[in-house]
């Protein structure tokens, strides 16, 4: 395939959000397991249970947003494909400025005028499309491996208590307590990343931990 999905021209492999959003999604799948523990009445091979439950379950769930993130590169690369190709086929220099218009975020079709439409169109018109379809390429790769990291490696932080510490009282208690603030720390900058309050939305991802580690304490956590 000759042309790029828009993503790519920024030369990342996951946007900021992106990242934030994969990091958040890991907490909250781990903080779920560790709030089904019983500090108070787990032995080692309860604990033992709740990491490979803790472990495995971010496996999955990053192996199947990997997979996501491929499925929706694809899409785009489609989509962009499709516009390319109808943008070649108009009957007129109109149908192809529309063409563009509905491609582009309506805040962006409305700004540009009709000229810089059609130079836009003009532009997009040489571009070849050699492919019947859509491939996944290198990049591709990278970004489902970046997002099945993300995914995984955030569970480390909030299960490593429970591999150093023997009593699992303490180690529930502070893996809470990690769990918590890095959701706020994520949460934080994912608001100062989409344009939200940032304490407010730090403060949402807090309230969220916190409402899962109180439920945990009032099942006997």
């Amino acid at each position: 395939m000759s042309y790029a999905a828009p993503s790519e021209s920024t030369g990342r492999i996951l946007e900021p959000i992106e990242r934030i959003s994969e990091v958040l999604f890991g907490l909250i799948m781990v903080l779920t397991f560790t709030g089904s523990l019983s500090a108070a009445e787990s032995g080692k091979a309860e604990v033992r249970t709740m990491l490979i439950g803790a472990l495995g379950c971010n496996l999955a769930w990053g192996l199947i947003d990997a997979i996501m993130y491929l499925m929706s590169r694809l899409t785009e690369r489609a989509r962009d494909r499709r516009t390319i190709l109808a943008i070649k086929r108009a009957s007129s220099a109109e149908d192809a400025r529309r063409v563009i218009a509905a491609a582009l975020p309506a805040a962006v079709a409305t700004a540009l005028t009709s000229l810089e439409l059609q130079r836009i169109s003009s532009e997009l018109s040489k571009i070849p499309v050699e492919s019947e379809r859509p491939r996944v390429e290198k990049e591709d790769w990278l970004g489902a491996v970046a997002v099945f990291l993300l995914v995984f490696v955030s569970t480390i932080p909030v299960v490593l208590p429970f591999i150093f510490l023997h009593d699992a009282m303490v180690a529930l208690r502070i893996s809470n307590g990690i769990a918590v603030a890095m959701m706020f720390a994520t949460g934080y900058i994912f608001g100062r990343l989409s344009a939200y309050h940032p304490l407010l939305t730090g403060g949402s991802m807090v309230l969220l931990g916190s409402a899962l580690v109180l439920m945990t304490i009032a099942l006997g956590g």
